[in-house]
């Protein structure tokens, strides 16, 4: 499962809110709280760090563990 993903149901569980809760408090919409947990491989990045924000978190680039010759 994505990262995002887990990390934001384990979060959501973890402080107790429900899906609206999250969905109210972040400003979008539930069916976008909804997609995002079951894993919707398309959504917006600017709604996802709206849902991170409210756990101080955001989207970043992080290094991947990728062999030298197939480095850009």
């Amino acid at each position: 499962m994505n990262p995002i993903v887990t990390f934001i149901k384990a979060k959501r569980k973890q402080l107790k809110l429900t899906q609206v809760d999250v969905a109210f408090k972040s400003g979008v919409g539930l069916r976008f709280i909804r997609e995002l947990e079951q894993g919707k491989t398309t959504v917006r990045l600017d709604k996802v760090n709206q849902v991170l924000y409210l756990f101080g978190k955001q989207v970043g680039i992080t290094d991947m563990d990728r062999p030298e010759e197939e480095e850009v």
